[in-house]
């Protein structure tokens, strides 16, 4: 995407970038190679499933209710404050990052783990890079708006 959208240049291919490169190494390590799956035998099971349909269900709400601003085949022209942009900043890269948690978690990779601090440090950049247009774009209100929203946790007090 072109920068003048409001998203990062590189943002939609690194994300393919990463969603292929974590699947190929969590395959391959959590069922193949177990390399560093070695945590899955002291955590049980029901434990790591619950993490998981915890994690993917959350992630299916912040993924539909972020759509909410493209559903309808354009851009809002302000900033959206409603659904889960209510409660984060960034429920798209949040959805996409509890995936990519719910499957760590399910196998313990630990390489998997390390995958994921380097794929939430590319998500970091581009919501980084995104706010500052946004900023730039409508200031005071945008300014507001952070202030009462968490970036990738919600904001409780």
């Amino acid at each position: 995407m072109k920068p003048e959208n409001g998203e990062h240049p590189l943002g939609d291919v690194g994300q393919l970038l990463c969603v292929g490169l974590f699947l190929i190494i969590w395959v391959g390590d959590s069922f193949f190679l177990q390399k560093s799956t070695f945590l899955s035998h002291p955590v049980p099971l029901m434990v790591r499933l619950i993490i998981l349909c915890l994690a993917l269900i959350t992630a299916i709400y912040l993924s539909l209710s972020g759509h909410a601003v493209t559903r309808y085949g354009h851009r809002p022209n302000g900033i959206v404050s409603t659904g889960a942009f209510r409660y984060v900043r960034h429920p798209l890269y949040l959805a996409s990052l509890l995936v990519y948690l719910a499957l760590t978690v399910s196998t313990m990779s630990m390489v998997s783990f390390l995958l994921l601090a380097g794929i939430f440090v590319f998500h970091n950049t581009i919501a980084s890079y995104e706010e500052r247009l946004l900023e730039a774009k409508f200031s005071e209100e945008y300014r507001t708006y952070e202030e009462k929203t968490g970036k990738w946790f919600p904001r409780i007090w």
